[in-house]
């Protein structure tokens, strides 16, 4: 096919050639039936998809030269271009390859597509004569680098449009797909080159799988078959959205593949289609009564394009009456309005030429500027444009030819200016191109809308905007998208399975795509706050996860307080227990001088009484917030006190043992039964603990700490015993203390005395060493507030063992049997015994 044009007039032939056309090729030879030629000043050629040329089966009865040429649908192949190519360059209506008598009529440029076969085999021919081309297909690599220096592409970057549909999917989070592609150059680039990315970015596929290829027309039983097959392949799919790339005629070969397994009456499970901004609605003429729902609800991609004042009447004005030189408008008319002329031998209905063009469906014929129409409008400027500043007065040769002046400059020179080209289109938009020759541009998403009528719309519902910044290169308006009504105008999703919600975390399924995944409940200490998150995290050491998992909540600051009922029962029974020591010992100090007081070292008694005094009062310093000082003096004290007590509990068992002794005859351990052996042994206790606090204090002081992990929802305030280490040692020297006192005592417990205290004394460690031998593992297995509490509550016990074991039987003596209180009754007991 040929097209000449005069400079502004390009546009007629590609607005008006929208829907296919159908002829017979001549038998003898091949030729060029449709032709568009109109005389100007300057030329510029045009070689773009129009017609589809049917044929029948090979059946080898004839000249088999016929049925060569005479593919079912034959979209430019190259002996058509080549031909094409050819004829522009020669003399009009002669074809003589190299031959043309008139160099006036020599295109400037040539504007070809949107194939890139066309665009391919376009370039072998022209590329040789150094004629500049412009195509509105999509860019592509050439395997000849020569011939891609004279192309424009009136067609954006590849990239930005495949990182559009990327983002696209990531915005509605459709990471499960399948994509459907045509047997073409681009797409065979598409799949093996683009789809990888789609995978670094979190998109997997359910399905990649190309449409069947069609070819002779012997073999559309076949094609028919594998296209059922790829029917039932996305019907079956659980991906909801299938991305379509093809090119021009893609949109028919996919409708007449649904519309062929709707007729068998095969499962129909709705998708979202998203297709290509190579593909147009064109519609074959048995198709024009088919359903349009297939599209309702796709999305598509499609050059950035404004609206043109006027386009509307042009095409309007359209008449194959008129447009006597138009060799497209008949055949297009005919098939339009599925009329013919008088000179038809086919038994329809007259054209009258009067036919409206916009009263056709828009499945048959769109009267607005679709994407590839107002590349082709934008082609023409460029060329005009470049024209223009080509023969600006600085580039400018005039060559007198038959007594008139003429512009003439070769085409070759035309490219640079081409390249360098920018300026505003009639509506408005800025047109340049990058440094390969690539359109500076973006594309818009368009819905499809379509009604039972046969008509459709498209919305624009968002637009990808390369230059924008990274955040806003897509924009989408969501709520202005129509889905597919099996989806109840709600947000369809596509993946490969359920969301897993906050709470959750995605654990990979073996042998499936890397976004087929399970869920799992964080555990334990972590979170995930969002969808679909790989991994859970921990809180911040001040926050714990609620129960739900998905969310961090601060937690409380707590410590063992005088408020709560705990803290308050341990500081009342610590000061009840206290003033009890007082009242024992105001006891003590006022029968002093009675026997039973006297006996067993009263020095030692009173130091007893206060120790323990102090002991209770000690356990004070464990209630309340904790401070430096309180830190410091807690466990140190603590410790102290209770050697203190312990060694004069152990000063009176040795004194009972001592004193017993000391009664045989000939026995020279009297000497040892005085005050300096019980106060050796009391401030020898009491000193060796202290070197120990000391050092302790000295070297790793306890101070105050938060316990941030002990209890999930809250920070202990507590104190740090600092050294591990000293701690241990000094409730180990308490250990030691004790199990010595509580062996002698044992040891002692049947000596022959009324004032014996051995087998209290006994009693009384048998209860101590039993408190603190249940403490330790009770301690280590308790938390936060609740291992101060079991502290305090092992002094308090054990205090009041000693406090109740060693002197309620005196109490009961002195208070109750004052009668037993001396010293005559006290020797007859001894005399009776």
């Amino acid at each position: 096919m040929l097209v000449f044009v005069r400079l502004l007039l390009m546009l007629m032939s590609q607005a008006l050639g929208k829907v296919p056309l159908y002829n017979c090729m001549p038998s003898d030879s091949l030729s060029i039936l449709h032709k568009y030629y109109h005389l100007g000043d300057l030329i510029i050629g045009g070689i773009i998809s129009q017609i589809y040329i049917p044929s029948e089966a090979i059946t080898f009865t004839s000249y088999p030269h016929q049925e060569e040429v005479e593919e079912l649908i034959d979209y430019f192949k190259k002996r058509y271009t080549y031909l094409a190519a050819i004829d522009l360059l020669s003399t009009p209506n002669k074809l003589v390859p190299n031959y043309k008598c008139d160099i006036q009529n020599t295109p400037m440029a040539v504007i070809g597509g949107p194939l890139f076969d066309t665009d391919l085999h376009m370039a072998t021919i022209l590329s040789n004569y150094k004629v500049p081309q412009l195509t509105y297909g999509s860019p592509s690599s050439f395997n000849n680098n020569s011939q891609s220096v004279f192309f424009q592409w009136m067609f954006p970057n590849r990239n930005h449009h495949y990182m559009g549909i990327i983002k696209l999917l990531l915005h509605f989070n459709w990471t499960w797909i399948g994509v459907i592609y045509l047997h073409s150059h681009t797409a065979e680039e598409f799949v093996h080159s683009t789809l990888p990315v789609f995978s670094q970015k979190g998109i997997c596929f359910d399905f990649i799988e190309r449409f069947p290829q069609m070819a002779f027309s012997n073999n559309f039983a076949e094609m028919i078959e594998k296209g059922s097959q790829l029917y039932d392949k996305a019907m079956r799919s659980t991906a909801n959205v299938l991305i379509v790339h093809g090119e021009i005629q893609s949109m028919m070969i996919l409708r007449m593949l649904l519309h062929f397994s709707k007729t068998e009456n095969r499962p129909v499970k709705e998708k979202i289609w998203i297709m290509t901004a190579e593909m147009e609605f064109t519609s074959l003429f048995f198709q024009r009564d088919w359903d349009l729902d297939f599209i309702h609800g796709a999305l598509s991609f499609a050059i950035h394009s404004e609206k043109l004042l006027g386009f509307q009447e042009f095409i309007q004005r359209r008449n194959p009456q008129v447009e006597k030189e138009d060799g497209f408008i008949k055949d297009f008319w005919k098939d339009a309005f599925m009329c013919c002329f008088h000179d038809s031998k086919e038994d329809m209905k007259i054209c009258t030429g009067e036919e409206k063009l916009e009263s056709l469906p828009g499945s048959v014929f769109e009267t607005s500027m679709t994407g590839h129409s107002y590349c082709v409008y934008n082609a023409v400027y460029a060329v005009a444009h470049a024209v223009h500043a080509m023969l600006s007065p600085k580039f400018r040769q005039r060559v007198v030819d038959g007594g008139t002046r003429k512009l003439i400059q070769p085409p070759w020179q035309l490219h640079h200016f081409l390249r360098s080209i920018s300026f505003n289109n009639t509506a408005g938009e800025e047109i340049s191109f990058n440094p390969n020759g690539e359109l500076v541009a973006g594309f818009d998403i368009i819905n499809w809308v379509t009604f039972s009528n046969q008509s459709f719309l498209r919305v624009n519902v968002g637009r990808i905007d390369p230059k924008a910044p990274p955040d806003k290169v897509l924009t989408i308006r969501q709520d202005a998208i129509v889905w597919p009504s099996g989806f109840n105008q709600a947000l369809p999703l596509s993946m490969c399975n359920s969301v897993c919600h906050s709470g959750y975390n995605r654990i990979k399924k073996e042998g499936k795509p890397f976004c087929c995944y399970e869920c799992f409940r964080c555990p334990e200490g972590k979170i995930s706050n969002d969808e679909d998150m790989n991994d859970c995290f921990p809180c911040p050491e001040d926050h714990y996860p609620n129960n739900d998992h998905n969310l961090c909540i601060p937690k409380v600051i707590n410590f063992l307080s005088y408020e709560e009922t705990l803290g308050a029962s341990l500081a009342t029974s610590a000061l009840s227990l206290s003033l009890l020591s007082v009242w024992v010992l105001g006891i003590f100090v006022k029968y002093q001088e009675t026997p039973i007081v006297k006996a067993n070292n009263r020095h030692l008694t009173y130091i007893l009484l206060i120790s323990l005094l102090l002991s209770f009062l000690s356990t004070l310093l464990f209630i309340g917030q904790p401070e430096k000082i309180m830190c410091l003096l807690q466990q140190t004290a603590f410790s102290m006190i209770f050697s203190l007590a312990v060694s004069c509990v152990l000063a009176k068992t040795t004194t009972v043992v001592l004193a017993f002794m000391a009664t045989r005859p000939g026995s020279n351990i009297r000497n040892w039964v005085r005050k300096q052996l019980t106060n050796g042994i009391v401030l020898s206790c009491f000193l060796i603990e202290a070197i120990v606090c000391t050092v302790w204090l000295a070297t790793s002081p306890p101070f105050p700490d938060f316990d941030m992990h002990s209890i999930t929802a809250e920070i202990v305030l507590q104190c740090n015993a600092g050294s591990v280490a000293m701690f241990y040692c000094a409730l180990g020297f308490l250990g030691f203390l004790a199990l010595v006192s509580f062996t002698v005592a044992f040891l002692a417990r049947k000596l022959p005395d009324s004032f014996n205290e051995a087998k209290f004394i006994t009693f009384s460690m048998l209860v101590f060493c039993s408190v603190w031998l249940c403490f330790v593992p009770t301690y280590l297995s308790t938390k936060g507030k609740y291992m101060v509490a079991v502290e305090v509550f092992s002094i308090l016990s054990s205090s009041a063992g000693l406090l109740g074991c060693i002197f309620s039987p005196k109490l009961y003596i002195i208070i109750l049997k004052p009668e037993l209180n001396n010293k005559e009754q006290l020797l007859r007991r001894k005399k009776e015994e």
